[in-house]
C-alpha cells in the first residue's frame, strides 16, 4: 500500500525513521541544541553531517553545563560565608563557573577516538581525570557545607562553647597568682581586723557585765570596777580605731585588686566570646564539618557519599567522552585534520621548494654577472698591464730611478689583484 510523508515525519499508516530520531519539526529547537554542541567543545559544521551523532553530544554539553552550574553555586557560596557580600559573591560565582566549565571544554574537546588505542586513551585520560578529580575537591567542599548547615550550626555552638571554656581556664591561669596574692593579703588582715574588733568586744561585754552585775565581781554599785573596766576598754578602742582604719582601708585595697581581676577577666571573655561569634567563616564552617564528621559516622558516610557524587558529575565528561564509540564525527573530524595538516605539510613543502628555486634563480644570475665583470676585469687589467710595460720600457715610469722587471710585475700584481668574493 502506497504511503505520503506528512511534516510531522509521519507516514499515512506508519512512522519513518525522522519520526524518532527528532529531525522533524518535532525536534529540540536548533538554537538550544547548537549551543549544548557548542558546550561539548564538538566542531558543530562536520556533526550536522552526523544525525547519530548529534544527542550524543547534546549529552556531553550538559554534562559539561551541570559542571559549570556546580563550580559556581560551590564558589558563590564560599564567597558570600568569607564575604557575606551577594554581589561579590554572584560575581566570583559567574567567574569561577566559566573557568571550570571552560577548563572542562577544553579537556574533553581535545581527546580523541579514531586510530587510537584504548590503553593509550587511557593514559591520555589520566593526567585529565587528575586534574578533574582536584577540581571535584574544590568544588564538593562549599557544597557540603551548605547541604549540612544545619548540622555545621549545632557543631559551631558546641565548638565556641569549647573555646569560652579555654579561654576562661587560661585567662584564670593567667591572673592565679595576683588573685592568689591579694586574697591572701585580704585574709591576713581580715583576720587582724577581726582579732582586734573581739578584743574591743570582749573588753565592752566585762564593762557593761561588771556594771549589771552579770560579771566579773558578781555584785553591782561597785562603781570603782566598772569605771576601770570601762576606762580599759575606752583605752583599748582609741589604740585599735587608726589600727581598724588602717586595715579596712587595706582591704579595700585588696578588694579593688581582685574585683579589677575578676572584671579584666570578664572583660576579655565578653571580648573573646564576640570575637569567636562573629569570626565564623568558611574555615571554621569546615572544621566543624570534620568534627561533626569524626563524631557522628552516620555525617561522616553521608558526606562521603555526597563527595563522590560531586566529584564523579565534575569527572563525568572526561568519564563520557572515554566511554563514547567511535563514530561517524570522530572519524569525519579526523579526517578533516589529516586533511588539515597535509593541506600545511604541503603548503609548507611548496614554500620551500620556491624558496629554493627563487634562490637557485638568484645564484644563476649571480654566476652570469659575476663571470661577466670578470671578463670585463679581465680585459682592463691587461689594457692597464700592457700601458705600465710600456711606459716601463719606454722609460717613463713615475719614479725617477729606473726599478727592475720584477720590482714592476710585483707592483702591478698588488695593484690588480681581487679576490672572487669581493666581485659580488
Amino acid at each position: 500500500m502506497a504511503t505520503t510523508t506528512t511534516d510531522e515525519g509521519r507516514m499515512e499508516g506508519g512512522y519513518t525513521y525522522d519520526s524518532f530520531t527528532g529531525v522533524g519539526s518535532q525536534a529540540r529547537k536548533p538554537t538550544e541544541r547548537h549551543f549544548l554542541w557548542w558546550c561539548s567543545g564538538a566542531y558543530q559544521g562536520l556533526l550536522k553531517d552526523c544525525p547519530s551523532e548529534q544527542t550524543k553530544y547534546a549529552g556531553l554539553g550538559g554534562v559539561l553545563l551541570a559542571t559549570f552550574v556546580l563550580a559556581a553555586l560551590s564558589a558563590g557560596y564560599a564567597i558570600y560565608s568569607v564575604f557575606a557580600d551577594p554581589v561579590w559573591a554572584v560575581l566570583f560565582a559567574l567567574i569561577w563557573g566559566l573557568i571550570i566549565f571552560n577548563f572542562d571544554r577544553f579537556l574533553v574537546s581535545t581527546m580523541r577516538k579514531y586510530g587510537v588505542s584504548q590503553r593509550k586513551q587511557l593514559w591520555m585520560a589520566a593526567p585529565r581525570l587528575a586534574l578533574a578529580l582536584l577540581i571535584g575537591f574544590t568544588i564538593a567542599r562549599p557544597l557540603e557545607l551548605k547541604i549540612f548547615e544545619k548540622e555545621i550550626d549545632v557543631q559551631l555552638a558546641a565548638n565556641r562553647h569549647q573555646k569560652l571554656l579555654m579561654n576562661d581556664s587560661l585567662l584564670q591561669a593567667e591572673n592565679r597568682t595576683t588573685l592568689a596574692a591579694a586574697q591572701q593579703e585580704r585574709d591576713r588582715l581580715s583576720a587582724r581586723k577581726a582579732a582586734l574588733e573581739d578584743t574591743l568586744h570582749q573588753l565592752q561585754q566585762d564593762y557593761i557585765r561588771e556594771a549589771d552585775g552579770t560579771g566579773g565581781s558578781q555584785r553591782r554599785g561597785i562603781d570603782k570596777l566598772t569605771r576601770l573596766k570601762q576606762q580599759a576598754f575606752e583605752s583599748a578602742l582609741r589604740q585599735f580605731t587608726p589600727e581598724l582604719r588602717q586595715l579596712e582601708g587595706q582591704m579595700r585595697y585588696q578588694d579593688s585588686l581582685i574585683a579589677g581581676a575578676n572584671a579584666g577577666r570578664d572583660l576579655r571573655n565578653r571580648q573573646y566570646e564576640a570575637q569567636v561569634t562573629a569570626d565564623v567563616g568558611f574555615l571554621e564552617r569546615n572544621k566543624a564539618l570534620s568534627d561533626l564528621s569524626a563524631h557522628e559516622p552516620s555525617v561522616f558516610w553521608a558526606n562521603l557519599l555526597l563527595s563522590l557524587l560531586i566529584i564523579l558529575i565534575e569527572t563525568g565528561p572526561i568519564l563520557s567522552k572515554m566511554i563514547m564509540n567511535t563514530g561517524p564525527y570522530d572519524l569525519a573530524l579526523a579526517s578533516m585534520e589529516l586533511k588539515q595538516m597535509a593541506a600545511a605539510e604541503d603548503g609548507m613543502r611548496r614554500d620551500k621548494e620556491l624558496r629554493h628555486e627563487k634562490q637557485q634563480e638568484v645564484n644563476g644570475r649571480q654566476k652570469e654577472m659575476t663571470a661577466e665583470l670578470l671578463q670585463q676585469l679581465s680585459a682592463l687589467q691587461k689594457k692597464h698591464v700592457k700601458e705600465e710595460l710600456d711606459q716601463w720600457e719606454r722609460g717613463e715610469d713615475t719614479v725617477p730611478k729606473r726599478m727592475p722587471l720584477e720590482e714592476v710585475t710585483r707592483r702591478i700584481k698588488e695593484r690588480y689583484s681581487y679576490r672572487g668574493g669581493d666581485i659580488l
